[in-house]
């Protein structure tokens, strides 16, 4: 306790109360009057008291804290969703702990540990692996995954954006401004959402009668810059002959690596070859020429993942939703 803080006994003897009805009170927990809240509260602010958070986690068995899990900080999506996240938890009286894992398993696995270990009460995971891990939780701890499927039990909720849909919108665009030859450039990994944006691609190919190509579906080299890889692997169609009017990139990195590759080597965008991206990044908007690109909801995705974890903490009655999937939409610009 600070020297000269106000014990909660002393608070109960101002306010002409018991010690358990001042604790109803601060705890907002229990029965007791309006005006006995409203003497309890004076005293409180009068005296600047300050409630002890550990021996109030141990009692109430809740430590008002949120883990979050996220694999690139500095990644302008996954920064833009923590934000959210932590200024959704900040008006509800939660602290959060974020964990940068850097799509490191073995620290992601760390991570979830010790904020097991911290009695967090409730988790938000923005995994860099393909599944997360949540099996390895000692306790049962309230869990919701965004854009990564989960190993799914009935305490996790998974929430993302509709990848399926953005890969489709992408390259029906890319089709409906004469598009046919149409490459799918994506960073070589398992995840859940690529793998819905690589069905959308394949999908809209087929609906509109033309062929899926192996040769056109490229994956970039995952331990280099998307910037780099992009480069390099549309330099491998390029060598390999591989001809191509459209470009479909997972992220707006690689659009961007594509793009510049592109400029490099003398062609024009659009009018040879035509570029859609996907995230709708700062990068997108302020390149030359600004880039077509499918845009993610980070607000809503952010926003409804912490609806969905502060009712399962709070255990409201009723069943939860515990996969939600987010609209996107199409942001046509100078690349198509």
């Amino acid at each position: 306790m600070k020297n000269g803080q106000i014990s909660i006994k002393e608070i109960a003897r101002l306010s002409g109360v018991s010690v358990a009805t001042v604790s109803r009170v601060i705890n907002d927990n229990g029965r007791f009057s309006n005006e006995t809240r409203d003497k309890v509260l004076k005293i409180i602010q009068e005296h600047q008291y300050e409630t002890n958070s550990i021996a109030k986690s141990l009692r109430m068995n809740k430590s008002q804290t949120i883990g979050v899990l996220v694999p690139d900080i500095s990644n302008e999506f996954f920064a833009a969703v923590v934000l959210e996240i932590e200024s959704f938890f900040f008006e509800e009286g939660y602290s959060t702990i974020i964990c940068n894992t850097a799509k490191d398993a073995k620290k992601e696995k760390e991570y979830l540990k010790t904020l097991d270990g911290k009695m967090v009460d409730g988790l938000v995971c923005i995994s860099g692996q393909e599944e997360v891990p949540t099996d390895i939780l000692k306790r049962k701890v309230p869990t919701v995954c965004i854009d990564r499927r989960p190993k799914m039990d009935t305490n996790v909720a998974f929430v993302e954006s509709d990848h399926y849909e953005g890969g489709r919108l992408a390259t029906h665009k890319l089709i409906e401004k004469g598009c046919a030859e149409i490459v799918l450039l994506t960073k070589k990994n398992n995840l859940s959402s690529v793998n819905e944006r690589l069905k959308g691609y394949k999908d809209a190919l087929a609906g509109a009668g033309l062929p899926v190509k192996d040769e056109r579906i490229v994956y970039t080299d995952p331990k280099k810059s998307s910037l780099e890889a992009a480069k390099e692997a549309i330099q491998g169609l390029v060598d390999a002959g591989v001809p191509f009017d459209g470009i479909f990139a997972t992220n707006d990195w690689l659009a961007l690596g594509a793009l510049l590759f592109i400029q490099e080597t003398g062609y024009k965008v659009p009018e040879q070859v035509k570029i859609v991206g996907f995230d709708n990044n700062l990068i997108s908007q302020y390149c030359d020429p600004p880039i077509t690109t499918i845009n993610q909801d980070k607000a809503s995705l952010a926003n409804k993942a912490c609806r969905i974890l502060l009712d399962m903490i709070d255990g409201v009655p009723g069943s939860i939703e515990r996969h939600q999937i987010v609209p996107v939409s199409l942001v046509e610009r100078k690349t198509t």
